[in-house]
């Protein structure tokens, strides 16, 4: 399957109890259903998987098949800490209606070797009923996967991308510059979205997508034609708030730009905390400069 487009990584939406709030997850899906975006990632880090028990993955994967439209891929992160888990949420996630598995490494042993990675990802590939795409995410993992890892796990006939969230622009150039041409290497930041793109690669998951998904997708398409200043403008004033809902103010934050936006964000699980009121004022005003504040309100 060719992986190529803007995605998503989908907020996943709780109750001030904490249980998920499928109705206005069901809500935010038809919403982004009519965007410009490619699809969707369930289970990301912006999807806060690592506060999901197994069954929840499960139902968010089914619920996001179920809310999508057929020409909107689903992406699934997958990633566990064992070889054994991984393949077995990939496959169940796969029945439950995902199109990709987005699986980041192990990163409770930091002293793993990348001949161990290599071998964990190959085993995720063999088993796997769907295609890979691996996650690089060294900020939340402290680990990162070398362009020399990446580029030997590319000749899997199984493993067909890479998210890379590391910001190393030269690492990424050195992956496009030798992996095989249907290989997607996607921006896993939308700070180096337009740089990713007219270098070669084939799109981004971004966090800023929950909140800007049209523009987003606009960036990647004027890039990828080849219109360097207008990328280029849109790049950098997409700047402050892809930091203001990543770095800057955390998932938190990301889920009051929704809010603010025109879908539901609300509270995060704990021990996350959600913005403050001096964060979303901020926010807000970084918001209004692109004309994003209640766009997406019915």
């Amino acid at each position: 399957m060719k992986i190529e487009g803007v995605f998503a990584p989908i907020a996943t939406p709780f109750k001030d109890n904490g249980s998920i709030d499928w109705e206005l997850y069901s809500e935010n899906l038809s919403k982004f259903t009519k965007t410009s975006l490619s699809g969707i990632v369930s289970l990301g880090s912006n999807g806060e998987f690592t506060m999901l028990s197994f069954e929840e993955k499960l139902e968010l994967v089914k619920a996001t098949k179920k809310g999508l439209s057929e020409d909107k891929a689903v992406i699934a992160g997958t990633g566990c800490e064992s070889l054994q888990d991984t393949i077995n949420l990939t496959n169940c996630a796969a029945d439950a209606g995902a199109d990709v598995a987005l699986v980041i490494n192990p990163c409770y042993y930091k002293e793993l070797s990348e001949t161990a990675l290599q071998k964990y990802f190959e085993g995720v590939a063999d088993k796997s009923k769907i295609p890979v795409m691996l996650y690089n995410m060294p900020r939340n993992s402290g680990v990162n996967l070398s362009s020399s890892l990446v580029i030997k796990l590319s000749a899997h006939p199984n493993i067909n991308g890479v998210k890379d969230s590391s910001g190393n622009i030269v690492q990424i150039s050195e992956i496009i510059a030798s992996v095989p041409e249907d290989f997607s290497v996607f921006a896993g930041s939308g700070s180096f979205l337009f740089v990713t793109t007219i270098l070669g690669g084939k799109g981004g998951t971004l966090a800023v997508a929950n909140v800007a998904p049209d523009y987003c997708a606009e960036l990647h398409q004027v890039s990828k034609a080849g219109n360097i200043e207008k990328g280029r403008k849109m790049q950098l004033d997409l700047l402050a708030l892809n930091h203001a809902v990543t770095a800057g103010f955390g998932i938190g934050g990301m889920k009051a730009a929704m809010d603010i936006a025109g879908f539901f964000g609300g509270p995060p699980r704990l021990p996350i905390q959600p913005a403050t009121d001096e964060t979303k004022e901020k926010i807000s005003k970084i918001m209004d400069k692109l004309q994003l504040v209640g766009k997406y309100k019915d």
